[in-house]
């Protein structure tokens, strides 16, 4: 098999995985309590719909509340989350949600 061959395997494994991670970790870090099963049906009104977003705005905005450069009423909820969420699980829950149909 051709090393190019491997590799694009590889990657499609990747990410395979990395959006089952994503849904897993959305699940596990309680996003789903707030944003909804499906990230565009919120708990409340004054939630975010988070389906679709930007990865990398997504991934700035769980960055920003975590270390708290992000703090207004509206973050709070989630402040006492973030904690629990690695700067890798912030990565890879941004890109499932920049894949979700907003």
């Amino acid at each position: 098999m051709k090393k190019t061959t491997l590799l694009a395997a590889a990657m499609t494994c990747a990410v395979g995985a990395q959006a089952a991670d994503g849904a897993k970790l959305y699940m596990e870090k309680t996003c789903v309590a707030c944003h909804g099963k499906d990230a565009k049906t919120p708990l409340l009104p004054t939630y975010p719909k988070i389906a679709g977003q930007n990865a990398a705005y997504a991934e700035q905005q769980m960055k920003d509340i975590k270390s708290g450069a992000r703090a207004n009423a509206q973050s709070a909820a989630m402040k006492g989350v973030m904690h629990l969420v690695s700067d890798q699980e912030i990565k890879i829950l941004a890109g499932w949600l920049s894949k979700q149909k907003p």
